[in-house]
């Protein structure tokens, strides 16, 4: 989901150089309003920069601004604090949730309408809210996003992306029909074709086989479809932002959103991203070029025309612990709120509940916050640190340093002898690593470096190596085949 600013300009260029039109933009709220009336467009969060970078590069925007987005991220990028209010219903035209959104949205909007293509700008379309087919709680909802779209000035069209029911099951053969039949003069999409699929904790490595996504992209295009490859590159879920999902069993997800897409996490190249390019440049029929509405070209000539270099023959073809007599310690970890399904208002995390001695509730309990953010680590980095004993204590803050001679690159940090807990580099937080897997190598982008000296941080919860260990390349471990997996994909 997220990618660092610096390296942001090359993964769009990757995403030009293999024919890509347009970029994709969800818009976390959570992030931009990370406490009610305080926001933060700057920096990494500068949403404008992103748009003018992509169409520097020559992409057009699809832009996807929930305010709900889902993403695999926390409480799918909703923020926390809409939970402060115990009678809160998000995702409905309760008070609390309209308004909130409204003040959101009296900040975003004015960011970004400027940009839209009818005034010049790249931002062809505009989402409306995300995926509430599967949620819908209130049938005022949608048309209330809507008019907070309208009403402030967008003016590029509006779409939806959503599960239909008549494609649950099918494929594309079965479920094209079925939409051509309900709208008939509309040019088709596919707003999410899932290129892989996104990690939890205690399982496997979710891949999905080059060969089988190229089938399906293959005759998406030849059906004349538009087609958003979810994702093209999905990139890291820093800090504490990623989700979970909830249906009978809680499974936090993983930081890394590698997701094998045709870009991997740091950006590099996969064999999907070559297979796509060479289906991508391929010369298309008349019949299915993007003119005309999407109807294709009928009569007339068509021009190719390519460069060659080089002669040749020509061919067509988530702990309780005592710490002191008498003293009780609770450690309670946030893995994630869910982000899809119907659970959305109940993702209070921390203490929801009494604690209770001899069926008595305990009380006076003094509050720690131990939330990582750039203030919290100001002051930790600046207190009194000590060497660790032979056998140290948990959990625990422990820090190292690594020097870098020369300019720095992107690089993988090796977990897998840790236990679990946080890493963060020059007060960066890279995320959660978990012995359990299927993630053991963070992914530490480059910008994050610095020549010289780098103070590294882990909080671990269970166990300690006496040294880190950096690599070139991940390794993701055992995988599993998408196509395996007990449930069934739209197309």
């Amino acid at each position: 989901m997220s990618v660092v600013s610096s390296s942001s300009s090359s993964s769009s260029s990757s995403s030009s150089s293999s024919s890509s039109s347009s970029s994709f933009r969800y818009v976390p709220w959570n992030l931009h309003e990370p406490e009610r009336g305080m926001f933060n467009f700057q920096d990494q969060l500068d949403l404008k920069a992103y748009i003018c970078l992509a169409a520097k590069l020559g992409l057009w925007v699809i832009l996807r601004p929930g305010p709900y987005i889902c993403a695999e991220w926390d409480l799918g990028g909703l923020p926390s604090w809409l939970l402060q209010d115990k009678h809160m219903q998000l995702r409905t035209t309760y008070p609390g949730f309209v308004s909130a959104v409204n003040a959101y949205f009296d900040k975003l909007i004015p960011l970004i309408k400027h940009l839209m293509f009818q005034g010049g700008g790249p931002i062809i379309a505009v989402q409306v809210e995300n995926e509430y087919g599967s949620y819908a709680k209130d049938d005022k909802y949608m048309a209330f996003i809507k008019n907070c779209l309208l009403s402030r000035g967008i003016t590029e069209l509006l779409l939806t992306s959503d599960n239909w029911e008549g494609l649950k099951c099918g494929g594309v053969e079965e479920g094209i029909p079925g939409v051509l039949d309900t709208l008939p003069q509309r040019p088709l999409m596919v707003m999410e074709y899932w290129s892989g699929w996104f990690d939890v904790w205690g399982e496997n490595h979710h891949i999905f086989q080059a060969d089988d996504m190229l089938a399906v992209v293959s005759e998406i295009l030849e059906r004349g479809v538009s087609i958003n490859l979810y994702m093209f590159h999905g990139g890291s879920s820093f800090g504490f932002m990623n989700g979970a999902m909830d249906f009978g069993t809680y499974k936090s997800q993983v930081n890394s959103y590698d997701y094998d897409a045709p870009l991997s996490e740091a950006g590099d190249y996969t064999p999907k991203y070559h297979v796509l390019r060479t289906l991508f440049k391929k010369p298309i029929n008349m019949e299915n070029l993007p003119v005309n509405n999407n109807n294709g070209q009928s009569y007339g000539y068509t021009l190719y025309e390519t460069t060659i270099t080089s002669g040749g023959t020509l061919h067509s073809m988530n702990n309780i612990r005592d710490r002191r007599e008498r003293t009780l310690t609770l450690l309670v970890e946030n893995c994630g709120r869910v982000n899809y399904g119907k659970a959305l208002d109940n993702q209070r995390k921390g203490l929801v509940g009494d604690i209770t001695l001899n069926n008595a509730p305990l009380r006076d309990f003094t509050i720690y916050c131990l939330d990582m953010r750039p203030s919290f680590m100001k002051r930790l980095s600046s207190a009194p640190w000590k060497s660790v004993p032979h056998k140290p204590s948990f959990p625990g803050f422990f820090q190292a340093t690594l020097h870098v001679e020369e300019s720095p690159g992107d690089t993988f940090l090796n977990m897998s002898d840790w236990g679990k807990g946080v890493v963060l580099i020059n007060g960066q937080n890279l995320g959660r690593h978990w012995f359990i897997g299927p993630q053991h190598y963070l992914y530490v982008p480059g910008p994050w470096l610095r020549r010289g000296e780098n103070q590294i941080i882990v909080f671990e919860e269970h166990k300690s190596e006496e040294k880190l260990v950096f690599a070139e390349n991940p390794d993701h471990g055992k995988t599993i085949d998408v196509y395996k997996l007990p449930f069934c994909t739209l197309l």
